[in-house]
């Protein structure tokens, strides 16, 4: 059945400790989580850890992913596409029958997952008696007027049911511009759009109730004022059936792109004691406010001007930054929901809560940072990780039960940054090398989660994973995380949610050219993988001579290496063998180098070690082959491109111009099929305009598809008729598949 509040009146918990004597009620043997990647991952690991059985659900792309693969069961529940599978609340309620749950059992199945913040999901699974690890329905609606009850500060604005497209565009006109409009039932920054006039509010709305129907299944939105310098600061609380309700401390995820939290920290930095308590006795009086149960976050937005904090929205799920709280803690939030929900007080009272040192969780994604941040998809041809400390947030001592302790004081805490905290690390990721990232969901590939004694060492202990975590087959922002942990501004702490544009210029320096010594590592790299040096055992002529001709000459090979952009100009590099492990190497470029003597030699198939200049470093070189179907030709994306990584993690893609002789047959390739349209992207087809046998017109739209929810439109290169279409309205398409030829006009 639905867990349900066994009491009216709540309060902060500091009475938990005297609901221990009575006999704690036993977890659920089984849990369904419906849910992907990372968190799913991480919900399994906790339940392994308390001998909990979980079963899985997934989509016809996840077939293979991660947390198929470490649940005890899994089932298939539909297509790609979350509206066909992830969100079918009926599939989901079938598979929680079919792993085996029966109504009022110890073995009830649990839910949890995509649907989490759903009203009418939580019904349903209470008329079907299924237990709901989550809060009731009715804490899931609209809790604005609750709030507002309950003297919770709220952002000017309309929370209202009416969705009337003019009734909107009133409210946002009595509110003042800017206006911000946001879907009730969503979250990440989906169906969100800011509105800086009249004008613009229809187009605006529209759109966001489109992202938002399709996101979350519910296109109803709020107007609220939207406030010009604000942070993002967040509440985790924590609610029992028991009436106890407390606050774990706030979460700073201020820094965003496209509305979208990338990196985000606990406790927030600048806050005082007094602040901290105000902000902690809001969130719960929130809770209270629905008679809420289990995990939840409060969202305010804090004005940096005015120092004032509103209520944003309350999230009735753990949110993906959820680690941070766990690791000033030491606790395991998901062991926290499975006690709420088996009917358990919780585990601690507020005094008794930690607040210790400083954590940060950078969040790992397929995208590109210097085109807008647009999402990319694609193969994990290459990972390499930093190797976590830990799995769990590392136990930290609870503070004293102390019954005389009132409410405000056990808020009003400033962070224990005296006890010694050693630097820990955990890695929670949803994918492992090789995976595919689709383009049906969100694109995070993983989170860094650091902790420190304070926030200068956290931070330390961030740079540092960034720089050990390397990834080849997708763009990622991996790149601009360091960027960022190591900018002046975030490092004093000075954050807003219009961060990235406030520090565009320093976070996006222009793009160097690669120098002489990278070009001649490069070199080095493409000349000994072909012949390696061999470093041990006994060895014969036939291995120590591969660089030599029997002639006696001197072996010397150029390569030629440009940086990867189709405008650039190839640079050659000439290297000479002197001896096994020894080079003589001329870099060509507008400012000729030459370097004498290098010492070089491959430790692995992916790693240079060399001496250069009397400067000794090892780096990281990840080769990766164009695909098949791509003809040589001068784009980059047709040529071999070399990922070279420093030792301080800095990531440059280099590319290797094919020789002529395949350039002049991949033009000839070019030139036949000088009207075929291929997939730029692994992309879901979304419309074929064309049908074979019509004319179209250069520049017409042909092809429409649709990858990361962004869409693209491939229009017509050439004039003519078209002779074949070798794709499909709803099918997946990989990179460089043709899906359109145009016979061009003669």
């Amino acid at each position: 059945m639905l867990v349900q509040p066994v009491v009216s009146r709540r309060r902060f918990a500091t009475a938990v400790q005297n609901t221990l004597s009575s006999e704690r009620k036993p977890h659920f043997d089984k849990i369904l989580i419906a849910n992907r990647g990372e968190i799913a991952c991480r919900v399994i690991r906790t339940a392994k850890k308390l001998g909990i059985k979980t079963v899985a659900v997934y989509s016809e792309v996840d077939a293979n992913s991660l947390h198929v693969l470490e649940a005890d069961e899994a089932y298939c529940i539909g297509p790609a596409p979350s509206a066909e599978s992830y969100l079918r609340m009926d599939k989901i309620i079938d598979i929680c029958r079919r792993s085996g749950a029966q109504v009022g059992s110890v073995s009830s199945s649990v839910i949890y997952g995509f649907l989490s913040e759903n009203a009418k999901f939580a019904e349903r699974l209470a008329e079907e008696g299924i237990v709901f690890i989550g809060p009731p329905s009715s804490a899931i609606r609209d809790v604005q007027p609750f709030c507002t009850a309950a003297g919770v500060p709220c952002v000017p604005g309309y929370h209202g049911v009416n969705q009337d497209a003019d009734l909107l565009f009133a409210e946002a006109e009595k509110i003042g511009y800017p206006v911000l409009i946001k879907a009730i039932h969503g979250g990440g920054g989906k169906g969100m759009r800011v509105v800086s006039s009249a004008s613009q509010f229809k187009d605006a709305l529209a759109s966001a109730q489109r992202e938002s129907l399709k996101s979350f299944g519910d296109a109803d939105v709020l107007v609220e004022k939207y406030i010009e310098r604000p942070r993002h600061i967040e509440v985790q609380v924590f609610a029992d059936t028991l009436g106890n309700a407390v606050s774990l401390w706030e979460r700073d995820c201020s820094v965003q792109r496209r509305n979208q939290k990338i990196i985000e920290e606990a406790p927030a930095p600048g806050l005082s004691p007094d602040l901290r308590a105000d902000l902690s006795a809001k969130a719960v009086a929130a809770a209270k406010a629905v008679n809420y149960v289990g995990a939840g976050t409060v969202e305010f937005i804090f004005d940096n001007d005015t120092e004032k904090f509103y209520f944003m929205e309350m999230n009735t799920r753990l949110q993906v930054e959820h680690p941070v709280t766990e690791m000033i803690t030491g606790l395991d939030l998901v062991e926290w929901q499975l006690e709420v929900a088996a009917g358990n007080p919780l585990p601690l009272s507020q005094a008794q809560i930690p607040l210790v040192g400083h954590a940060f969780e950078a969040r790992i994604y397929a995208e590109n940072p210097r085109n807008d941040f647009l999402p990319d998809s694609g193969p994990l041809l290459y990972l390499d990780t930093p190797k976590p400390t830990h799995i769990f947030a590392p136990p930290i001592p609870s503070l004293p039960h102390n019954d005389l302790c009132s409410e405000l004081d056990s808020v009003k805490r400033s962070p224990d940054t005296s006890t010694h905290v050693a630097p820990s690390m955990r890695l929670e990721q949803g994918f492992t090398q090789g995976a595919q990232i689709g383009v049906f969901y969100d694109p995070m590939i993983a989170k860094l989660v650091v902790h420190g004694r304070d926030r200068s060492s956290a931070l330390r202990a961030l740079r540092r994973a960034l720089e050990e975590y390397k990834v080849v087959g997708v763009s990622t922002n991996v790149e601009f995380l360091r960027m960022l942990a190591g900018n002046g501004a975030f490092i004093d702490g000075e954050v807003e949610t219009g961060f990235i544009k406030k520090h565009y210029e320093d976070l996006f320096p222009a793009v160097e050219s690669p120098s002489p010594e990278l070009l001649a590592q490069a070199a080095l790299f493409v000349a000994l993988r072909e012949h390696p040096i061999q470093s041990t055992g006994l060895s014969t002529p036939w291995e120590t001579l591969t660089s030599r001709r029997f002639g006696g000459d001197v072996y010397e090979r150029t390569i030629s290496i440009q940086p990867d952009d189709a405008s650039a100009d190839p640079t050659r590099v000439s290297l000479k063998f002197i001896s096994p492990g020894h080079f003589d190497i001329a870099v060509h470029s507008a400012t000729p180098k030459t370097f004498t003597g290098i010492l070089a030699r491959l430790v692995s198939p992916t790693r240079l070690s060399t001496t250069l200049n009397g400067f000794s470093t090892e780096m990281t070189i990840v080769s990766q082959r164009p695909p098949p179907s791509h003809p040589a030709s001068r784009a980059t994306n047709t040529m071999e491109r070399l990922h070279v990584f420093s030792a301080s993690g800095t990531k440059t893609t280099l590319a290797i111009p094919p020789p002529a002789y395949l350039l002049s047959l991949g033009q000839d390739v070019l030139t036949s099929s000088k009207g075929a349209l291929r997939a730029p992207m692994p992309s879901l087809v979304v419309e074929v305009k064309v049908s074979i046998g019509d004319r179209v017109e250069k520049g017409q739209p042909v092809v429409v598809l649709e990858s990361m929810k962004t869409e693209t439109v491939l229009r017509a290169e050439v004039a003519g008729v078209v002779d074949a279409v070798a794709c499909a309205k709803g099918e997946m398409v990989e990179e460089g598949r043709e899906l359109v030829n145009i016979k061009e006009d003669e």
